[in-house]
């Protein structure tokens, strides 16, 4: 019995020794700061035209490197839709340069974490990775009523459609307008010009047609009235014979 007890004890100590050492060993919990601002729209859906853009600029990899900074106040980012990409105007992302993208998706990521009340207590124009709104280069503005949040850029106006993702470093918000910012767009802001000057020349030239046939009414009046003027001078003339 003794002999039992020891073996018994020597493997209850054998295995609390193992349930310690397997404790001690076990992995650390994974850091907030791994958040990665690619998996997180990719997971999402409906991204792709902003991934692509986030990649593309290697600003994802930036985002990503202050997500991970212990100094990092957080990040805010406005994710706009594949359909929202699909309503720009034709051409517009190859006529940037590749600086100009750079600043175009910096113009979607806000310096500091923002939720959605405090969009209610924010002051305009924001700040965002682009640059400072206050130059007038690149204004964002907030406005927040309720649950509705609305962005105007001097350009276009959008609407925070929902909240994508948010933790204690990044908030992502998706939207329904590509957010061009004014020191890039600014001109194709305004109506453009050449619409109006094409819808005057088929005017003109319609004009032009009504005018023509008017010359032509015109003509006809002129050559009768030339041939009356040629009938009564050889009237005048003949009358004339007769009375000499």
């Amino acid at each position: 019995m003794a002999i039992l007890r020891k073996f018994i004890s020597s493997n209850l100590f054998i295995f609390f020794l193992v349930i310690a050492t397997t404790n001690g060993q076990a992995p650390a919990p994974t850091p907030s700061g791994s958040t990665n601002i690619t998996a997180v729209l990719e997971k999402a859906g409906q991204f792709t035209m902003f991934i692509r853009l986030l990649k593309s600029t290697q600003a994802a990899d930036q985002i990503n490197t202050q997500l991970n900074s212990s100094s990092s106040q957080g990040l805010t980012v406005f994710a706009p839709t594949d359909n929202a990409f699909s309503s720009l105007k034709s051409g517009t992302l190859n006529s940037l340069s590749d600086q100009q993208k750079v600043q175009l998706v910096q113009f979607h990521v806000l310096p500091t974490l923002l939720t959605m009340p405090q969009f209610q207590t924010v002051s305009n124009p924001l700040r965002t990775q682009a640059g400072d709104g206050q130059n007038g280069e690149f204004p964002l503005n907030i406005t927040s009523s309720g649950n509705q949040v609305n962005i105007t850029t001097g350009v276009v106006s959008a609407t925070v459609a929902n909240s994508v993702y948010s933790d204690k470093q990044l908030a992502v918000y998706q939207v329904d307008q590509v957010l061009l910012p004014l020191a890039m767009f600014g001109s194709s802001s305004a109506a453009p010009a050449p619409a109006p000057e094409k819808g005057g020349s088929v005017t003109t030239g319609s004009a032009s047609g009504s005018d023509g046939g008017g010359d032509t009414s015109t003509d006809s009046s002129d050559a009768e009235r030339i041939r009356y003027g040629i009938i009564a001078t050889v009237a005048a003339i003949a009358a004339s014979s007769l009375w000499i």
